[in-house]
């Protein structure tokens, strides 16, 4: 078994530690040239494959370099939108490399809320039906 992330949250909700181990599993580059045969969006603050897989190329992965730069969310080292770059037929051919997305600190926040969430659910949950089992109206054979 393997752990890919540890989340502490203390009992407000808040994130108080949080630490990734983060290996990036599935990555691949290919060189295209124009027209671009996959459908790329803005989602985010990054550029990701909203239409067409291929050679392990999946929707939802994210562009993670073109040409070996690495990208800066939706822009280009050079700080030129990355849809605008590829719409242009003079930068091509060009390689660009695709995988799974580190997360951001925000989706970090929200992902450590949710497990804040789950948790007072479960403890409501609980007590809940300690009170209907004193009660006598729930279980087996009532």
């Amino acid at each position: 078994m393997v752990i890919f992330s540890v989340y502490v949250v203390n009992k407000a909700g808040g994130l108080i530690y949080q630490y990734d181990n983060y290996v990036p599993r599935a990555e691949a580059e290919k060189t295209f040239s124009h027209p671009l045969d996959l459908v790329l969006k803005h989602h985010d603050e990054k550029v990701v494959v909203s239409f067409g897989q291929r050679d392990g190329i999946r929707v939802g992965h994210a562009v993670l370099s073109i040409n070996g730069v690495d990208v800066m969310g939706k822009n280009t080292a050079d700080g030129k939108d990355i849809l605008e770059y590829l719409k242009d037929p003079s930068n091509y051919p060009v390689s660009i490399r695709f995988g799974r997305a580190r997360l951001s600190s925000n989706e970090k926040l929200m992902l450590a809320s949710m497990f804040h969430s789950c948790e007072l659910f479960d403890q409501n949950l609980k007590s809940a039906l300690e009170i209907a089992e004193k009660a006598g109206n729930f279980g087996a054979g009532s």
